[in-house]
């Protein structure tokens, strides 16, 4: 069994741990980040897609008078500007429309979502704005009849790429990464300190590693790895599902998402332009960890119930893709297993061994939780960590303005270099907003074959398939279609259509796929 040594060693690379490695690469740690299945492979890959301080945080935060609620909204909408800014090909603006059928619900929202553009302060990213009956007819023309709305801003993002570039700078800039790759059992010393972890390949191959610190990032198994560590460790995490659907249809024509601002249930959902097509979401269901990512008929048909009553012109919505993700939610440590009033921010817990665990939080603030995880982490390697130093995500460069620039500087040079076909312009716009800066490095040593289209619902090409394999970890159809190109994401008849092509090439890498023939509605992590 081979032996590790490494300062601090990261369990799980969903957002949270990724975002821990990344910032712990930037101070100077040397780092190894374990995952058991793919990189984002669990709820990280399968949120809203939206970066976003929570409007429905802020409505319970007034009418509770939270202030942790508030604290939450505050913290998640100066992230939100974070993300436009470090990869701005992965992240935009998006502007969503709350719809009123009278006068006082104008205002009442319009105040709201003032107080939210004000939380914002310097950070805003766009001012609330009125919608006349006539704008909410152009922007969304199948929506049922309204007086208006109002029309505010969050961001949109590839949460499957953006949890992937934070792993992969980490690893580029000298950290450690395994995928497959699960702990199994974590050792102790004569003082009952942790000293090694032992992890276990999907071939059943054994390692050791030995840290100084260890933190657990694997969500909503989190109490896995805290029982590994203390067997009496008390449960503090809850899950509830979130399902998803997206529809052929575009209901968003504009780029103008739609939020449901109420439902029956007390709900909110959003509706939200996705790569031409419909993203609906979300549901809430209390359910267990292992019924996490299998949304329910039940939750298909709340979902499609609510389309058809918004957008009653829509006579058959045809669902192309579907998913859901277990929501980690924590439990205060005072308080009983009940997830009616759990607020979702994030915790960071020592248990007396030494494992530090990230526990709970969103994926807007994953950035924060990382930096309070290594706090902790200082405390156990018994001393402070130096400031960090700059590291952009691969694909940026080292401001917003440098890769803007670039970003146009590119796109002419993949103008030159891509076939000239009928899906060119979608092909070079989907290449910088999946690679950045990169998109050129990977075309230009492909022979021209490879960097043909091979689908008109996201044009992705051969050398994008060979790319994932050889540089990005994927081992899975499910990992290159659904988390490297998200083809998956949007349409699981296509993404299936690909996949003896994407199994073809595991094999010729000589890759042990796992059983993931067909995709499916789980997109297997």
């Amino acid at each position: 069994m081979a032996d590790h040594q490494v300062d601090l060693l990261v369990i799980g690379a969903g957002a949270s741990g990724a975002s821990v490695a990344y910032e712990a690469t930037r101070r100077g740690l040397s780092v190894a980040l374990l995952e058991a299945g793919d990189i984002g492979g669990g709820t990280s890959c399968r949120s809203t897609k939206l970066l976003h301080g929570g409007v429905r945080y802020l409505e319970l935060a007034f009418k509770t008078l939270d202030l942790a609620q508030l604290r939450l909204v505050r913290e998640a909408l100066l992230e939100r500007s974070h993300w436009l800014t470090q990869a701005p090909f992965l992240a935009q603006r998006l502007e969503l429309a709350l719809p009123t059928q009278q006068l006082w619900g104008q205002a009442y929202y319009r105040l709201g979502l003032g107080m939210y553009d004000a939380l914002a302060g310097q950070r805003s990213i766009g001012h609330s704005r009125l919608l006349s009956q006539q704008q909410m007819r152009q922007a969304l023309p199948l929506l049922k009849a309204c007086q208006g709305g109002v029309a505010y801003s969050d961001g949109q993002f590839d949460d499957a790429r953006l949890n992937l570039l934070l792993a992969l700078t980490a690893e580029q800039r000298g950290a450690t990464l395994r995928t497959r790759c699960r702990v199994v059992e974590l050792e102790t010393g004569g003082t009952g300190q942790l000293k090694a972890a032992i992890s276990e390949s999907a071939t059943g191959q054994r390692e050791r590693w030995c840290a100084s610190a260890f933190v657990n990032a694997t969500g909503i198994r989190a109490d896995e790895i805290r029982q590994m560590a203390e067997a009496d460790a008390p449960p503090r995490m809850l899950t509830s599902r979130g399902a998803h659907i997206v529809l052929e249809q575009n209901l968003c024509p504009e780029g103008l998402g739609l939020l449901v601002p109420s439902t029956a249930d007390g709900r909110v959902l959003f509706m939200l332009p996705f790569h031409g097509r419909t993203l609906v979401g979300t549901t809430d269901e209390a359910c267990s960890k292992e019924n996490a990512t299998s949304p329910s008929p039940e939750e298909e048909a709340y979902l499609l119930n609510y389309v058809r009553d918004w957008f009653p012109q829509l006579q058959d919505p045809k669902v192309s893709s579907r998913w859901a993700g277990g929501r980690p939610l924590l439990k205060p440590a005072d308080q009983g297993l009940d997830s009616s009033r759990v607020v979702r921010e994030h915790e960071v817990e020592t248990l007396a061994c030494g494992l530090v665990s990230v526990m709970g939080g969103k994926w807007t603030t994953c950035r924060p939780m990382a930096e309070d995880t290594l706090t902790a982490v200082e405390r156990q390697l018994d001393r402070a960590l130096p400031p960090p130093e700059p590291m952009p995500l691969k694909g940026a460069a080292g401001s917003l303005e440098a890769t803007l620039e670039g970003l146009q500087h590119q796109k002419h040079q993949l103008e030159a270099l891509l076939p000239d076909t009928a899906l060119k312009a979608e092909q070079v716009a989907h290449l910088q907003s999946t690679y950045g800066l990169e998109a050129v490095a990977l075309i230009e040593p492909a022979e021209p074959s490879r960097r043909e289209p091979l689908s008109p619902v996201i044009p992705v090409c051969g050398a994008e398939l060979d790319h994932s394999i050889k540089r990005e970890h994927a081992r899975s159809s499910s990992d290159v279609l659904a988390r490297r190109c998200r083809l998956a994401m949007v349409d699981l008849r296509e993404a299936e259509r690909l996949r003896p092509q994407v199994e073809e090439l595991l094999d010729q890498a000589g890759v042990a796929a796992g059983s993931t023939s067909p995709i499916n509605h789980q997109l297997n992590p």
